[in-house]
């Protein structure tokens, strides 16, 4: 569970309800059901037009993975990394085979796995970037869904205001009625700005921060195969690994 997504989303809902608080504002002005269905509900149907529906219907799938994400720990897939080209200098390539079902990581035991079958380095490094080439792509699709929600939110909560306007205007027979009507019509353009700002592109830059820090694990992890597989010094894989890695959250001894 991403803590901090909640965290977020309560602490902007407590500010706008403190606000309109403070502001002496009543609830019900900022409550307007057919804005709420113009601005959501044209941004879904927006989003399905601009998107295949194989794509589009992900998006749920991909909401999830804000609040359901479990960040890899790079230390520790250094570690095992290490772990593992020290049995290799010691024993051999051959020797990984019977750690194979001890690793948990899969992109680290399909590399693993390779080695040990002996394939050619090229090949073993060209599938696993495939690979991350793949994961690379089905992420970037998920957040181009999220930016995509977020471009048309906005838009379609112009397009609310202007409709509520054109309403406003066209029954000017009751002027006491025109204050009111002008209000329904901004609700539109704001909650346009809220849900884009509050949801949707905040929804997109997690899921991009998510995608790096797992793109990073898996470029550590490749590299780390290809030096087991050249045979090199476990101490100068870990050295070479940490290099990912911020000074400060290095190991003391490798710092």
């Amino acid at each position: 569970m991403d803590i901090t997504t909640i965290i977020g989303l309560i602490v902007v809902a407590v500010l706008l309800v403190v606000s309109i608080v403070i502001g002496g504002g009543s609830f019900n002005s900022f409550v307007d059901a057919p804005s709420a269905m113009v601005v959501i509900g044209g941004a879904i149907a927006a989003t399905m037009i601009a998107c295949p529906l194989k794509d589009f219907l992900s998006v749920f799938k991909v909401s999830l993975k804000v609040f359901l994400n479990k960040a890899e720990s790079i230390p520790k897939i250094i570690d095992q990394i290490v772990s593992l080209a020290e049995v290799a200098r010691k024993d051999g390539l051959l020797a990984l085979e019977s750690r194979l079902a001890d690793i948990d990581h899969k992109f680290i035991k399909l590399g693993v796995q390779m080695a040990v079958d002996g394939s050619p380095p090229e090949v073993i490094e060209d599938i696993l970037r495939t690979e991350l080439d793949s994961v690379a792509a089905r992420h970037s699709l998920g957040k181009g869904l999220m930016d995509t929600m977020g471009r048309y939110a906005p838009a379609y909560g112009m397009i609310g205001t202007l409709m509520g306007l054109i309403m406003m205007l066209a029954n000017m027979s009751d002027p006491s009625s025109i204050g009111k009507g002008m209000a329904v019509a901004l609700i539109t353009t704001l909650y346009g700005a809220i849900i884009s700002n509050a949801v949707f592109l905040p929804f997109a830059d997690k899921l991009n921060s998510l995608n790096k820090k797992e793109l990073t694990a898996m470029e550590i992890v490749i590299r780390g195969i290809m030096a087991i597989q050249a045979g090199e010094n476990p101490r100068v894989i870990r050295q070479k690994l940490n290099s990912f890695l911020a000074p400060k959250a290095r190991p003391k001894e490798a710092s």
